[in-house]
């Protein structure tokens, strides 16, 4: 079975990647639209959700079915074979739909509020059908498993609604989960938060694991100063042994202090 609606549009979606914090957003309803914007692949989340919700304080129809499957993008709809969430495909190409607006790439903040309470209050006294269904989110190492597995639940929900009368289906996305980035410390700063939680935390905790400490991790001994003094120090007594060998090494003769007394010191005294 092709899926004309949906899979033309994801296909378009194949040649934008660049925003990889899109999602789709599919309303659905038997009810005409009105006025409705000019579709495109990628739209702000503002001018998605200022539509719906006007078109929503009208109360179109009887029953309504908010979908949110979390991070899910246009991508991971456009399988290998065709769309990953055929229940959802066939409910697009529904020919009892008047109404329809697929967006494959929504940018922006995704946050809907309280639709269902906007809902009923657009109805008043209406007696009207709202549900919401909340899909798992996607796991990493398998999206395609978690996407066939979600499709069916989805498409037992889609079958109850859409079995008589009119109805209005909203499928959105809220964002993916963050992504982890690795953050590398230095060895230095690991071993100084180290010193910290053992030492001061384990002190304030139980004074009496403070006091079966050893000695070297209850005090620290040697401080940048203490240790530059030493250093300093080491140096000049260096300098010192050098001058007293110096010294020390000097060798003159016990008579050349002595007075010379003879003949020609005699000589040169007259």
């Amino acid at each position: 079975m092709r899926f004309h609606t949906l899979a033309g549009a994801l296909a378009l979606a194949g040649s934008s990647t660049a925003f990889s914090d899109s999602s789709p957003w599919v309303l659905l309803s038997t009810s005409p639209f009105g006025d409705a914007p000019e579709s495109k692949q990628i739209q702000m989340s503002s001018q998605v959700l200022d539509y719906t919700s006007s078109f929503l304080k009208t109360c179109p129809t009887d029953r309504y079915l908010i979908v949110n499957q979390p991070g899910v993008t246009a991508a991971d709809l456009r399988g290998p074979k065709g769309c990953s969430l055929p229940s959802l495909c066939r409910a697009v190409d529904d020919s009892r739909n008047k109404g329809k607006f697929v967006v494959p790439e929504v940018v922006g903040d995704m946050s809907t509020g309280d639709l269902s309470n906007a809902i009923q209050s657009a109805c008043g006294g209406k007696d009207v059908t709202v549900e919401e269904l909340d899909l798992a989110s996607l796991a990493s190492d398998d999206r395609a498993g978690a996407l066939s597995e979600n499709d069916a639940i989805l498409s037992e929900k889609l079958a109850a609604v859409t079995a008589d009368g009119g109805y209005t289906i909203l499928f959105l996305s809220s964002p993916g989960e963050p992504t982890y980035d690795a953050d590398f410390v230095e060895p230095i700063q690991m071993d100084l938060k180290r010193h910290v939680r053992d030492g001061s935390v384990r002190r304030q905790s139980d004074q009496s694991d403070w006091d079966r400490l050893p000695l070297f991790q209850k005090y620290q001994f040697f401080t940048p100063g203490i240790f530059m003094g030493i250093i300093v120090a080491l140096i000049l007594l260096a300098i010192l042994g050098v001058g007293l060998r110096a010294l020390s090494s000097l060798e003159v003769s016990y008579g050349a202090f002595e007075k010379d007394m003879g003949p020609a010191a005699q000589k040169k005294q007259q």
